[in-house]
């Protein structure tokens, strides 16, 4: 059946696509963070570039929109969506129940695994759940990033932590490998991508499990889209299922991951 799905979404699309050659291009301006590699990130040229920034690119033509993509801060992302700065977001945010009352979402367009990692000489223990045992991180830092489901989830689950709040992935990693910190929790990708492969990646460790996005009660990563904007939703969803019917998705999975981060 979800092959069919994906096949009847590639036929629709591809006759979307015929028919709107002849029709100026949509015009949508679409953001992402530009600071949490490899989803999205600046490179020494100041261009973004990453996984979401070449999905974005990959939609906006099956839609037969011209897209520009900039760069807009976390914590701003949905109330500059609703205030109509741009169109579009693409910058792995998760689906929260929260969200949706604010915005809507696409179907995900990936699912992202979730981690602890730690210095080694932190003593924290894994519990019987396969997790860490929340009463050993009692006083340790655990730096995450303000406003994402790892944070809610993480002073919920750890009280006895001491959280520490970063704007960006990329600021948290800085302190961690600073000595700054004794943990970071995030996407197990970004970690992966950071601390993991920085100079002192020896000193760290992953603790326990990785979670999923059921973890945080969410249905994974969504492209966000003002609400009321149904036609532009349904653009946006036959794109995604097309994508991976034709093999496009794969194209640009495979650039950035060894796996089909596509999730069930």
């Amino acid at each position: 059946m979800f092959t069919r799905r994906l096949m009847l979404a590639a036929c629709t699309l591809a006759v979307l696509a015929g028919a709107a050659h002849a029709a100026e291009k949509l015009k949508l301006t679409v953001a992402t963070e530009g600071a949490y590699p490899p989803y999205n990130f600046v490179d020494a040229n100041g261009e973004l570039q990453g996984f979401d920034v070449d999905f974005a690119k990959a939609l906006c033509e099956k839609i037969n929109a011209e897209c520009t993509i900039i760069k807009q801060d976390w914590d701003g992302m949905i109330p500059a969506l609703m205030a109509k700065k741009f169109d579009l977001i693409v910058a792995s945010m998760g689906i929260l129940p929260e969200r949706e009352e604010k915005i809507d979402f696409s179907i995900p367009y990936y699912q992202s695994p979730t981690a602890l990692v730690m210095t080694k000489s932190s003593g924290v223990k894994v519990g019987g759940d396969g997790h860490v045992d929340p009463e050993s991180l009692a006083g340790k830092k655990i730096g995450v990033q303000r406003a994402t489901g790892y944070e809610s989830f993480a002073r919920e689950k750890w009280p006895k932590a001491d959280l520490v709040v970063y704007d960006s992935a990329e600021s948290a990693d800085l302190d961690m490998t600073g000595g700054r910190l004794d943990g970071r929790f995030d996407d197990y990708i970004v970690l992966k991508n950071g601390i993991m492969k920085s100079d002192s990646a020896a000193d760290y460790e992953r603790i326990g499990e990785v979670w999923g996005e059921k973890d945080f009660g969410s249905k994974g990563e969504g492209i966000g889209i003002r609400k009321g904007e149904k036609d532009l939703k349904d653009a946006v969803d036959k794109a995604i299922l097309a994508m991976r019917a034709d093999g496009t998705y794969k194209k640009i999975n495979d650039k950035y991951f060894d796996f089909d981060i596509y999730g069930e």
